[in-house]
Protein backbone atom coordinates (compact mmCIF):
# COMPACT_ATOMS: atom_id res chain seq x y z
CA UNK A 1 0.00 0.00 0.00
CA UNK A 2 1.44 3.36 -1.07
CA UNK A 3 1.05 6.10 1.55
CA UNK A 4 0.10 9.38 -0.14
CA UNK A 5 -1.29 11.93 2.35
CA UNK A 6 -1.44 14.71 -0.28
CA UNK A 7 -4.14 12.79 -2.21
CA UNK A 8 -7.87 13.18 -1.59
CA UNK A 9 -9.68 10.22 -3.17
CA UNK A 10 -13.26 10.55 -4.47
CA UNK A 11 -15.15 7.34 -5.29
CA UNK A 12 -18.70 6.42 -6.14
CA UNK A 13 -21.04 3.47 -5.57
CA UNK A 14 -22.59 3.69 -9.03
CA UNK A 15 -22.25 5.36 -12.41
CA UNK A 16 -23.48 8.92 -12.95
CA UNK A 17 -23.35 9.69 -9.23
CA UNK A 18 -21.55 13.02 -9.64
CA UNK A 19 -17.90 12.22 -8.90
CA UNK A 20 -16.65 14.80 -11.41
CA UNK A 21 -19.04 17.49 -10.14
CA UNK A 22 -17.87 16.81 -6.59
CA UNK A 23 -14.22 16.88 -7.65
CA UNK A 24 -14.68 20.18 -9.48
CA UNK A 25 -16.42 21.71 -6.46
CA UNK A 26 -13.45 20.72 -4.29
CA UNK A 27 -10.98 22.22 -6.75
CA UNK A 28 -12.94 25.47 -6.82
CA UNK A 29 -12.89 25.59 -3.01
CA UNK A 30 -9.19 24.85 -2.53
CA UNK A 31 -7.65 25.96 -5.82
CA UNK A 32 -7.03 29.51 -4.62
CA UNK A 33 -5.11 28.18 -1.59
CA UNK A 34 -3.06 25.39 -3.20
CA UNK A 35 -1.78 24.32 -6.61
CA UNK A 36 -4.03 21.30 -7.07
CA UNK A 37 -3.60 18.56 -9.63
CA UNK A 38 -6.71 16.62 -10.69
CA UNK A 39 -6.59 12.97 -11.68
CA UNK A 40 -9.31 10.90 -13.31
CA UNK A 41 -8.78 7.15 -13.14
CA UNK A 42 -10.74 4.90 -15.50
CA UNK A 43 -10.29 1.24 -14.64
CA UNK A 44 -11.20 -0.99 -17.58
CA UNK A 45 -12.76 -4.40 -17.06
CA UNK A 46 -15.68 -6.37 -18.54
CA UNK A 47 -18.12 -4.44 -16.33
CA UNK A 48 -17.39 -1.01 -17.75
CA UNK A 49 -15.66 -1.59 -21.08
CA UNK A 50 -18.90 -1.08 -22.95
CA UNK A 51 -19.36 2.31 -21.26
CA UNK A 52 -16.17 3.65 -22.86
CA UNK A 53 -16.49 3.10 -26.63
CA UNK A 54 -13.87 5.77 -27.27
CA UNK A 55 -11.27 3.39 -25.84
CA UNK A 56 -11.98 0.87 -28.56
CA UNK A 57 -11.58 3.35 -31.42
CA UNK A 58 -9.57 1.88 -34.26
CA UNK A 59 -6.34 3.52 -35.27
CA UNK A 60 -5.21 4.48 -31.75
CA UNK A 61 -1.59 3.66 -31.08
CA UNK A 62 -0.75 0.71 -28.88
CA UNK A 63 1.18 2.95 -26.46
CA UNK A 64 -1.89 5.03 -25.69
CA UNK A 65 -4.63 2.46 -26.11
CA UNK A 66 -5.32 0.76 -22.76
CA UNK A 67 -7.11 -2.06 -24.54
CA UNK A 68 -3.70 -3.10 -25.89
CA UNK A 69 -1.29 -1.54 -23.37
CA UNK A 70 -1.61 -2.04 -19.57
CA UNK A 71 -2.22 1.65 -18.90
CA UNK A 72 -2.05 5.07 -20.47
CA UNK A 73 -1.59 8.52 -18.91
CA UNK A 74 -2.64 11.60 -20.84
CA UNK A 75 -2.69 15.25 -19.77
CA UNK A 76 -5.53 17.64 -20.58
CA UNK A 77 -4.67 20.97 -22.21
CA UNK A 78 -8.11 22.26 -23.23
CA UNK A 79 -10.09 23.81 -20.40
CA UNK A 80 -13.00 24.58 -22.72
CA UNK A 81 -13.77 21.02 -23.75
CA UNK A 82 -16.55 18.79 -22.45
CA UNK A 83 -14.37 15.97 -21.10
CA UNK A 84 -14.21 15.45 -17.35
CA UNK A 85 -10.54 16.44 -17.30
CA UNK A 86 -11.38 19.66 -19.17
CA UNK A 87 -14.00 20.49 -16.52
CA UNK A 88 -11.36 19.92 -13.84
CA UNK A 89 -9.00 22.37 -15.55
CA UNK A 90 -11.81 24.89 -15.88
CA UNK A 91 -12.49 24.56 -12.16
CA UNK A 92 -8.97 25.75 -11.37
CA UNK A 93 -6.79 22.63 -11.36
CA UNK A 94 -3.14 23.36 -12.15
CA UNK A 95 -2.95 20.09 -14.07
CA UNK A 96 -5.55 17.50 -15.08
CA UNK A 97 -4.47 13.99 -15.99
CA UNK A 98 -6.33 10.89 -17.11
CA UNK A 99 -5.17 7.39 -16.23
CA UNK A 100 -6.79 4.64 -18.30
CA UNK A 101 -5.74 1.29 -16.94
CA UNK A 102 -6.64 -2.37 -17.19
CA UNK A 103 -7.97 -3.63 -13.87
CA UNK A 104 -5.25 -6.27 -13.60
CA UNK A 105 -2.60 -3.53 -13.88
CA UNK A 106 -4.22 -0.91 -11.64
CA UNK A 107 -1.39 -1.02 -9.09
CA UNK A 108 1.19 -0.34 -11.81
CA UNK A 109 -0.90 2.45 -13.29
CA UNK A 110 -1.37 4.14 -9.92
CA UNK A 111 2.37 3.96 -9.22
CA UNK A 112 3.11 5.47 -12.64
CA UNK A 113 0.67 8.31 -12.01
CA UNK A 114 2.32 9.07 -8.67
CA UNK A 115 5.70 9.14 -10.42
CA UNK A 116 4.26 11.51 -13.02
CA UNK A 117 2.78 13.88 -10.46
CA UNK A 118 5.27 13.59 -7.62
CA UNK A 119 4.03 12.20 -4.32
CA UNK A 120 4.14 15.57 -2.56
CA UNK A 121 1.81 17.18 -5.12
CA UNK A 122 -1.55 18.21 -3.66
CA UNK A 123 -4.10 16.34 -5.74
CA UNK A 124 -7.70 15.19 -5.95
CA UNK A 125 -8.30 11.81 -7.57
CA UNK A 126 -11.61 10.74 -9.06
CA UNK A 127 -11.35 7.00 -8.58
CA UNK A 128 -13.21 4.29 -6.71
CA UNK A 129 -10.79 1.39 -7.00
CA UNK A 130 -7.39 3.09 -6.63
CA UNK A 131 -7.74 2.96 -2.83
CA UNK A 132 -6.89 -0.73 -3.05
CA UNK A 133 -3.29 0.27 -3.71
CA UNK A 134 -2.84 3.79 -2.36
CA UNK A 135 -3.63 5.05 1.14
CA UNK A 136 -4.66 8.67 0.55
CA UNK A 137 -4.72 11.48 3.06
CA UNK A 138 -8.50 11.08 3.10
CA UNK A 139 -11.14 9.21 1.12
CA UNK A 140 -14.77 10.07 0.33
CA UNK A 141 -17.36 7.74 -1.21
CA UNK A 142 -20.48 9.12 -2.90
CA UNK A 143 -23.69 7.18 -2.32
CA UNK A 144 -26.90 7.90 -4.25
CA UNK A 145 -30.15 8.48 -2.42
CA UNK A 146 -31.83 5.93 -4.71
CA UNK A 147 -28.91 3.86 -5.91
CA UNK A 148 -30.20 0.68 -7.57
CA UNK A 149 -27.36 -0.58 -9.75
CA UNK A 150 -24.30 -0.51 -7.53
CA UNK A 151 -20.91 -1.29 -8.91
CA UNK A 152 -20.02 -4.87 -7.95
CA UNK A 153 -17.10 -3.77 -5.79
CA UNK A 154 -18.91 -0.85 -4.11
CA UNK A 155 -19.65 -2.55 -0.78
CA UNK A 156 -16.03 -3.64 -0.34
CA UNK A 157 -14.58 -0.25 -1.21
CA UNK A 158 -16.97 1.69 1.01
CA UNK A 159 -14.91 0.24 3.84
CA UNK A 160 -11.96 2.35 2.71
CA UNK A 161 -13.88 5.63 2.97
CA UNK A 162 -13.44 8.10 5.80
CA UNK A 163 -16.78 9.66 4.92
CA UNK A 164 -19.80 8.54 2.88
CA UNK A 165 -21.62 11.47 1.25
CA UNK A 166 -25.16 11.37 -0.08
CA UNK A 167 -25.20 12.60 -3.68
CA UNK A 168 -28.01 13.82 -5.91
CA UNK A 169 -25.72 14.15 -8.90
CA UNK A 170 -25.08 17.89 -8.68
CA UNK A 171 -25.77 18.58 -5.00
CA UNK A 172 -24.18 16.83 -2.05
CA UNK A 173 -25.13 16.36 1.59
CA UNK A 174 -21.90 17.67 3.09
CA UNK A 175 -20.57 20.65 4.97
CA UNK A 176 -17.64 21.63 2.76
CA UNK A 177 -15.82 22.91 5.84
CA UNK A 178 -15.52 19.27 6.93
CA UNK A 179 -12.78 18.92 4.30
CA UNK A 180 -9.41 20.51 5.02
CA UNK A 181 -5.83 20.47 3.80
CA UNK A 182 -3.46 21.01 6.71
CA UNK A 183 0.01 19.86 7.75
CA UNK A 184 0.70 18.64 4.20
CA UNK A 185 -2.25 16.23 4.12
CA UNK A 186 -5.95 16.09 3.41
CA UNK A 187 -8.36 15.55 6.30
CA UNK A 188 -12.09 14.80 6.36
CA UNK A 189 -14.28 14.94 9.43
CA UNK A 190 -15.71 11.48 10.01
CA UNK A 191 -19.09 10.50 11.37
CA UNK A 192 -17.62 9.78 14.78
CA UNK A 193 -16.83 11.49 18.08
CA UNK A 194 -13.43 11.73 19.73
CA UNK A 195 -13.22 11.31 23.51
CA UNK A 196 -10.09 12.55 25.29
CA UNK A 197 -9.54 10.92 28.67
CA UNK A 198 -8.04 13.58 30.93
CA UNK A 199 -9.07 12.21 34.30
CA UNK A 200 -5.99 10.18 35.24
CA UNK A 201 -4.22 10.82 38.51
CA UNK A 202 -0.75 11.33 36.94
CA UNK A 203 0.70 9.65 40.03
CA UNK A 204 3.92 8.57 38.31
CA UNK A 205 4.38 12.01 36.73
CA UNK A 206 3.79 14.00 39.92
CA UNK A 207 2.01 16.80 38.01
CA UNK A 208 -1.01 16.97 35.69
CA UNK A 209 0.56 15.63 32.51
CA UNK A 210 -2.31 16.89 30.35
CA UNK A 211 -0.97 20.42 30.94
CA UNK A 212 2.71 19.71 30.25
CA UNK A 213 4.01 21.82 27.41
CA UNK A 214 4.40 20.23 23.96
CA UNK A 215 5.46 22.59 21.19
CA UNK A 216 4.54 25.52 23.43
CA UNK A 217 1.02 24.26 24.19
CA UNK A 218 -0.52 22.09 26.90
CA UNK A 219 -0.34 18.45 25.85
CA UNK A 220 -4.11 18.10 25.79
CA UNK A 221 -4.38 21.07 23.41
CA UNK A 222 -1.63 19.61 21.21
CA UNK A 223 -3.65 16.38 20.94
CA UNK A 224 -6.95 18.22 20.50
CA UNK A 225 -5.58 20.16 17.52
CA UNK A 226 -4.43 16.95 15.82
CA UNK A 227 -7.89 15.41 16.15
CA UNK A 228 -9.97 18.46 15.28
CA UNK A 229 -9.75 18.07 11.46
CA UNK A 230 -11.09 14.50 11.75
CA UNK A 231 -13.97 14.86 14.22
CA UNK A 232 -16.79 17.37 14.32
CA UNK A 233 -17.22 16.63 18.04
CA UNK A 234 -14.55 16.18 20.67
CA UNK A 235 -15.53 15.43 24.27
CA UNK A 236 -13.18 15.83 27.23
CA UNK A 237 -13.58 13.25 29.99
CA UNK A 238 -12.30 15.18 33.01
CA UNK A 239 -13.01 15.61 36.69
CA UNK A 240 -11.15 18.93 36.68
CA UNK A 241 -13.30 21.09 34.46
CA UNK A 242 -11.56 24.34 35.37
CA UNK A 243 -8.20 23.01 34.12
CA UNK A 244 -9.51 22.01 30.69
CA UNK A 245 -12.26 24.54 30.02
CA UNK A 246 -9.88 26.62 27.86
CA UNK A 247 -10.30 24.07 25.04
CA UNK A 248 -13.91 25.13 24.53
CA UNK A 249 -15.02 21.49 24.23
CA UNK A 250 -17.78 19.81 26.27
CA UNK A 251 -16.39 18.38 29.51
CA UNK A 252 -17.91 15.15 30.80
CA UNK A 253 -17.28 14.30 34.45
CA UNK A 254 -17.34 10.75 35.77
CA UNK A 255 -20.75 9.70 37.06
CA UNK A 256 -18.97 8.00 39.97
CA UNK A 257 -15.43 8.54 41.24
CA UNK A 258 -12.67 6.01 41.73
CA UNK A 259 -13.67 3.58 38.97
CA UNK A 260 -10.87 4.28 36.55
CA UNK A 261 -10.94 4.90 32.80
CA UNK A 262 -13.84 2.45 32.33
CA UNK A 263 -16.08 4.94 34.14
CA UNK A 264 -14.78 7.83 32.06
CA UNK A 265 -15.47 5.96 28.84
CA UNK A 266 -18.98 4.97 29.91
CA UNK A 267 -19.86 8.50 31.06
CA UNK A 268 -18.69 9.98 27.74
CA UNK A 269 -20.29 7.29 25.56
CA UNK A 270 -23.64 7.93 27.20
CA UNK A 271 -23.68 11.55 26.04
CA UNK A 272 -21.89 11.10 22.71
CA UNK A 273 -24.17 11.79 19.72
CA UNK A 274 -22.39 9.22 17.54
CA UNK A 275 -22.40 5.43 17.56
CA UNK A 276 -18.66 5.28 16.80
CA UNK A 277 -16.21 6.92 19.20
CA UNK A 278 -12.44 7.17 19.17
CA UNK A 279 -11.11 7.14 22.73
CA UNK A 280 -7.58 8.09 23.73
CA UNK A 281 -5.76 9.03 26.89
CA UNK A 282 -4.00 12.38 27.05
CA UNK A 283 -0.56 10.86 27.51
CA UNK A 284 0.09 10.11 23.82
CA UNK A 285 1.30 13.44 22.42
CA UNK A 286 1.58 12.37 18.78
CA UNK A 287 -1.52 10.79 17.27
CA UNK A 288 -0.99 8.10 14.64
CA UNK A 289 -3.61 9.51 12.29
CA UNK A 290 -3.50 6.66 9.78
CA UNK A 291 -3.94 4.05 12.51
CA UNK A 292 -6.79 6.04 14.02
CA UNK A 293 -8.56 6.34 10.63
CA UNK A 294 -8.19 2.65 9.90
CA UNK A 295 -9.67 1.71 13.26
CA UNK A 296 -12.64 4.06 12.88
CA UNK A 297 -13.44 2.58 9.47
CA UNK A 298 -13.40 -0.97 10.85
CA UNK A 299 -15.57 -0.11 13.86
CA UNK A 300 -18.76 -0.30 11.81
CA UNK A 301 -18.67 -4.08 12.19
CA UNK A 302 -17.31 -4.50 15.73
CA UNK A 303 -18.05 -3.46 19.30
CA UNK A 304 -14.47 -2.21 19.60
CA UNK A 305 -11.28 -1.94 17.60
CA UNK A 306 -8.17 -2.09 19.78
CA UNK A 307 -4.44 -2.03 18.94
CA UNK A 308 -2.42 -5.00 20.15
CA UNK A 309 1.30 -5.74 20.01
CA UNK A 310 2.80 -9.12 19.18
CA UNK A 311 3.48 -9.61 22.90
CA UNK A 312 -0.28 -9.65 23.45
CA UNK A 313 -0.36 -6.30 25.26
CA UNK A 314 -3.28 -4.20 24.07
CA UNK A 315 -3.90 -0.44 24.08
CA UNK A 316 -7.53 0.01 25.18
CA UNK A 317 -6.97 3.73 25.79
CA UNK A 318 -6.13 4.36 22.14
CA UNK A 319 -9.08 2.54 20.63
CA UNK A 320 -12.46 2.85 18.95
CA UNK A 321 -15.68 1.95 20.77
CA UNK A 322 -19.12 1.48 19.33
CA UNK A 323 -21.97 2.39 21.66
CA UNK A 324 -22.89 -1.30 21.59
CA UNK A 325 -20.28 -1.83 24.34
CA UNK A 326 -22.33 0.15 26.85
CA UNK A 327 -24.41 -2.73 28.30
CA UNK A 328 -21.26 -4.79 28.90
CA UNK A 329 -19.24 -1.91 30.33
CA UNK A 330 -22.12 -0.83 32.57
CA UNK A 331 -22.49 -4.37 33.88
CA UNK A 332 -18.77 -4.50 34.68
CA UNK A 333 -19.01 -1.25 36.62
CA UNK A 334 -22.02 -2.40 38.61
CA UNK A 335 -20.25 -5.67 39.46
CA UNK A 336 -17.18 -3.82 40.75
CA UNK A 337 -14.82 -5.06 38.00
CA UNK A 338 -13.18 -2.01 36.44
CA UNK A 339 -10.52 -3.79 34.37
CA UNK A 340 -10.64 -2.73 30.71
CA UNK A 341 -9.22 -6.05 29.54
CA UNK A 342 -11.95 -7.96 31.38
CA UNK A 343 -14.63 -5.76 29.85
CA UNK A 344 -13.24 -6.22 26.33
CA UNK A 345 -13.15 -9.99 26.80
CA UNK A 346 -16.97 -9.85 26.80
CA UNK A 347 -17.23 -7.83 23.58
CA UNK A 348 -16.73 -8.42 19.86
CA UNK A 349 -13.28 -6.91 19.45
CA UNK A 350 -11.16 -6.45 16.35
CA UNK A 351 -7.52 -6.39 17.43
CA UNK A 352 -5.22 -4.41 15.13
CA UNK A 353 -1.50 -5.29 15.15
CA UNK A 354 0.91 -2.47 16.07
CA UNK A 355 4.66 -2.36 16.61
CA UNK A 356 6.41 -1.26 19.80
CA UNK A 357 6.63 2.51 20.01
CA UNK A 358 3.81 3.12 17.52
CA UNK A 359 1.61 4.52 20.32
CA UNK A 360 4.14 6.09 22.69
CA UNK A 361 2.90 7.04 26.16
CA UNK A 362 4.38 9.64 28.47
CA UNK A 363 3.98 8.48 32.06
CA UNK A 364 7.07 9.81 33.83
CA UNK A 365 8.99 13.06 33.89
CA UNK A 366 12.01 11.37 32.30
CA UNK A 367 9.84 10.14 29.40
CA UNK A 368 8.48 13.67 29.00
CA UNK A 369 11.96 15.20 28.95
CA UNK A 370 13.08 12.61 26.43
CA UNK A 371 10.10 13.35 24.14
CA UNK A 372 10.63 17.11 24.34
CA UNK A 373 14.35 16.69 23.68
CA UNK A 374 13.73 14.52 20.62
CA UNK A 375 11.18 17.02 19.29
CA UNK A 376 13.64 19.88 19.66
CA UNK A 377 16.28 17.83 17.83
CA UNK A 378 13.83 17.22 14.99
CA UNK A 379 13.58 13.49 15.61
CA UNK A 380 10.28 11.56 15.75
Amino acid sequence: MINAPAILMIGGCSRGIGKTAFTCALIEKFGSQHDIAAVKVTTIDPFNRGHHPEMAASGSCQRCDPLHAPYCITEETDSHGDKDTARMLASGARRALWLQVLDAHLQDGVAAMLDTLGRETVSVWESTRACRFVDPGASIMLEGSQTVHRKPWAKELMGYADKIVLSKGVTFDIDWNDIQFCDRRWAVRMRATAILLAGGGSTRMGVDKTLLSIDGKPMIQHIHEQLRPWFSRILISSNNASAHAFLGAPIITDEAMGKGPLMGIVSALRVSPDEINFVMACDTPEVDIDLMRAMVRQARHWDAVVPRMLSGRSEPLFAVYNKSVLPVFEHMLSSGNYRMTHALARCRVKYVPVVPGQIPNINTMSEYRQHVGEAEDGNP
